[in-house]
Formats: structure tokens, sequence, C-alpha cells
């Protein structure tokens, strides 16, 4: 048997802090459902699992609702299997019970309840729909005991976690790690945690087909899974299903040597327009490579989807080449001079001495750029 496994789509995800941006990403989770079934028809799969949080909220709008549907009435010869999460439980007058009442079209399946159902001939899933968003017993337990027929695939579908990811989880909802071997499981299809991962001989975790931040899954997937008899080991594909790229960098940079590396590996990363940068930044630069920095990040902001840039921890140091490099006078020079005084003291409290910083920075700056100007 063949089937695609996914998880994690919750459409309707807000991304506020993108701006303008944000409805460019809500739309490409939508475009992810389309390539689920491009990939599934493509290759020969006539099924796709999704392991929990088809919508980010419980109230989702009325268009919001019907969005991944359409999508799927796209593929009518490919049979969509979707579970509650911890995103969207099944409750009562909830979210699923309005996704029924829409009238869904043959080849969309709500599983909705703990019991086997038959999908295939020879196969059968036996869903774990969560009912609220945190549960503490193992939902999937049911499965041990869950009668099939002989011989005939079983094909477990949940939404927790197997182990702890701390943070990185999305709930706290146990499975036992040992489900697929008490369970007589050929898979386990796994969602909640964005990541793709194995986390045993027949369990995986498909990832989210649309990445949703920094720190994470880089580019959205899915799982080709091939099961060739009752049994016998799953053979896993990951396939590529996200339009955007999410890149996150953590360097130290020292000098203008260490900026020209930094800039020439990004600007190396494949589909830099479809990508969404973050750079956490340590260090310490001289004014000019700091000046000469900040210069680059305009054009680097320009090139990629979003630029997102922390450099909290990257500290501006005016070397003396770089004062002397400036022609201060008058009042200008009598400030330059008493901010290098209180930067040579070593009895000044740290943070006077990175207001001193700061403004000789500033000094250096304004200074360079009107005297740039003046020089064209």
């Amino acid at each position: 048997m063949r089937f695609l496994h996914s998880a994690d789509w919750q459409i309707g995800k807000v991304f506020k802090q993108f701006g303008a941006k944000e409805e460019a990403l809500r739309q490409a989770r939508l475009a992810s459902i389309e390539r689920l079934g491009e990939l599934a028809r493509s290759h020969g799969a006539g099924h796709v699992l999704v392991a929990g949080d088809v919508y980010d909220s419980e109230a989702p709008s009325p268009i919001t609702l019907r969005a991944p549907i359409e999508r799927m009435k796209l593929f009518p010869d490919i049979r969509w299997h979707l579970l509650p999460g911890n995103h969207d439980p099944h409750r009562p007058e909830g979210v699923w019970d309005r996704v029924a009442q829409l009238g869904l079209p043959g080849h969309v399946h709500l599983h909705l309840a703990p019991k086997a159902a038959q999908i295939d001939e020879g196969a059968f899933l036996l869903p774990a729909p969560l009912c609220r968003k945190t549960e503490f017993d193992d939902v999937t337990a049911w499965m041990d005991s869950a009668a099939t027929a002989e011989g005939a695939l079983r094909l477990g579908l949940a939404h927790g976690s197997v182990v702890n990811f701390g943070q990185e989880g999305e709930a706290t909802n146990p499975i036992d790690p040992a489900r697929p071997t008490r369970a007589r499981l050929d898979y386990l299809a796994l969602g909640d945690w964005h990541r793709t991962l194995q986390v045993g001989p027949a369990a995986w975790y498909a990832g989210t087909p649309e990445p949703d931040r920094a720190g994470r899954q880089e580019r959205g997937t899915a799982l080709l899974v091939d099961i060739a008899a009752p049994g016998a080991p799953a053979s896993v594909t990951p396939l590529v299903t996200g339009t955007y790229r999410w890149i996150t960098h953590s360097e130290h940079l020292a000098d203008a040597a260490g900026l020209s590396d930094l800039d020439q590996r990004l600007r190396n990363e494949a589909d830099l327009a479809r990508s969404i940068v973050r750079l956490q930044l340590q260090g310490s630069l001289p004014v000019t490579a700091y000046a000469e920095f900040q210069r680059r990040l305009v054009d680097l902001e320009a090139a990629v989807f979003h630029l997102d840039v922390d450099q909290e921890e990257l500290a501006v140091r005016p070397t003396q080449a770089d004062l002397e490099s400036i022609d201060f006078d008058g009042v200008l020079a009598r400030a330059a001079d008493r901010l290098r005084g209180v930067l040579d003291d070593a009895g000044q409290a740290p943070d006077m001495r990175h207001r001193a910083e700061e403004a000789l920075v500033e000094l250096y700056l304004r200074v360079a750029g009107k005297n740039g100007k003046e020089a064209a």
C-alpha cells in the first residue's frame, strides 16, 4: 500500500508580525494542500493521512472552514483522512461538527471516534482523535485491542508526544513509544511536532507541509509511505511541499572578512526570494565594518521574502583607525573626546560604557554620512 502522511496544516494561522506579507503565508498553507494532492497523484498514492491540526483554531471563519475542503475537492481520486488535533479538538458543536454539516464529498473522511475504519482492501486505519487540547491519558491505548481482519494492514493515526520535546512540541498529549509494537501497527502516522522525524521502526512525525516559525523545520514536507505487505517494514521518503524556506543562522562576527563570508553564504542559499531568514548575531565589529553591515542588510532584506535580525549581542567597537578617519571639529570633537574618555575609564559602570559606545558610533555614522554627501 502507498499513501502520503501529513500533519499540522493549521489553516487560518495568523502571521501578524509579517505585516502586509501575512496573506502570502496564509495562502501558502492552502497551496500546500494542492501540492499534497499533486504529489499523491504523481506517486500513485491513493490516500493522504492527516495526523491532526487541520485548522489552527477551534473557531475558524466560514471561509477558513471551507478553504481546505475546497482544495481537497480538486482531487476526487485521492482519499483524504482528517483527524482532530490539539488546535482543533473534536468537541460537541465544535469545528468538526461544522465541517460535517458542509456536506463533504465522498473522498474526504473525518475520523472523529477511536474505531477501526477500513480504508482500502486489506487495510484498516486506527485513529486517535483528540477531544480536548490536552489529554493526560494515552488516546492511542485503544489500538492494542482494536479488531481488524486477519492479515490486514494496521495503520495508526494520532496527534501527540511520543517523546518529550520540551517547548517545541505543541501539546502534552502522551503517546507510548511502544504503541506500534503493542498494537501490531504496520505504521503509526504522527502529528504535533513540526519537524520530520522517525521515532521508532514504524513511527514517524511528518512535520508540517508549510513551516510557521524560525528554528524548526526549514522547508515543508510530507512523507511518502510504502508498505509491501502486513509485517513488512515501511519505506518512507520525505517529499518537499512548502513554498517558503525558514532559515536560521547564528553567527559570531569580528571583522569585515567575517561579514563578507556571511553575506556570501546567504547569497548562495537556494530560492532566496522565498526565504524567511533569521540572523542571530554575536561578537563585535569596528564602526566602518558595522556601517557596511547595515548597508548589506538593506540589500539582503530586498533580496529575501522576510529578514529578521537579532543583533542585541553584536557590539560596535570604534577602533582608533575609525576615529582618526573622521575629522571631528569644534563641539563634535569635544563630544567625541568625552565619549572616548568614558570608554577608556575602566571604573565606569557597564551600562554607562555601553551608552557612550552607542553615542560614539552614532556620532561617527552621522559625521561619516555628512562627509560622504559633501564629497558627492
